[in-house]
């Protein structure tokens, strides 16, 4: 283990998660694959490793400091792009049953190589749209955590992400900046989707110290039967 990989491995340690040998070279192995891959397509502006370490891997962690990680056994990744937060996820708690949705191929292809080179077994990769998979048997209603991870405002990702939870799963937004006027003008999203505004959580990444929030809303009921509308609408005409 390198300096590198000790600091990782402290930082969850810190925070109750402990990672065993396997797992370690598990996020070695994708480091790999995303470098290698990076040099093919944008999948990352971080290559650094020591920043992939910490502002990508320990970011997506970041979910189960506020989750009970072992109460979820259903995980949707919505917009995934590189993988973030739900392959760092599935890689320390394997029980989880992962899907990850990207509406570019390209993507999923990386994501599959990494999902191989790793081992990694219970995890639905698919290419396609939010709007239309949310509307799909089996998808909608179906999953116990559904998270997304600096992919559009909140009144957007409401659309895109609620649906997908089950009634009385979480919806996990992860954002970056402050969140009070996004959080205001979700509001009506919230309402028309049965969503409930459970927390907000507000921390800071060690080491460089920037600002990271994770907004935890509840799914209360069943999606309406009218949501999500069609692909492109909802960044279009945001329910605001």
């Amino acid at each position: 283990m390198d300096s590198i990989q000790q600091q990782f491995t402290d930082m969850l340690a810190d925070k109750g998660i402990t990672i065993d040998e396997r797992q370690l070279q598990q996020f070695e192995a994708y480091y790999e694959e995303l470098i290698t891959w990076n040099e093919k397509m944008n999948l990352t502006g971080i290559t650094e490793r020591d920043q992939v370490y910490t502002k990508h891997f320990y970011d997506s962690l970041t979910l189960a400091f506020y989750t009970d990680m072992s109460a979820v056994s259903s995980l949707a990744d919505i917009g995934s792009g590189a993988g973030f937060p739900g392959i760092p996820l599935k890689i320390v708690f394997p029980h989880l049953k992962l899907r990850i949705i990207d509406s570019l191929n390209k993507r999923i292809k990386f994501l599959q190589s990494v999902v191989d080179r790793l081992g990694l077994e219970d995890v639905e990769l698919i290419h396609g749209r939010a709007e239309e998979w949310g509307r799909k048997e089996g998808y909608r209603d179906a999953h116990d955590l559904v998270t997304a991870r600096a992919v559009a405002r909140l009144a957007v990702l409401n659309e895109f992400c609620l649906p997908f939870v089950k009634p009385g799963g979480t919806f996990a937004a992860m954002k970056g900046s402050d969140l009070t006027e996004e959080i205001k003008e979700s509001r009506r999203s919230l309402g028309l989707l049965k969503g409930k505004l459970d927390q907000v959580h507000h921390f800071q990444l060690p080491v460089e110290q920037s600002d990271r929030h994770i907004v935890l809303i509840e799914k209360e009921a069943a999606t309406p039967a009218r949501y999500p509308r069609k692909a492109g609408t909802p960044l279009k005409e945001p329910l605001i």
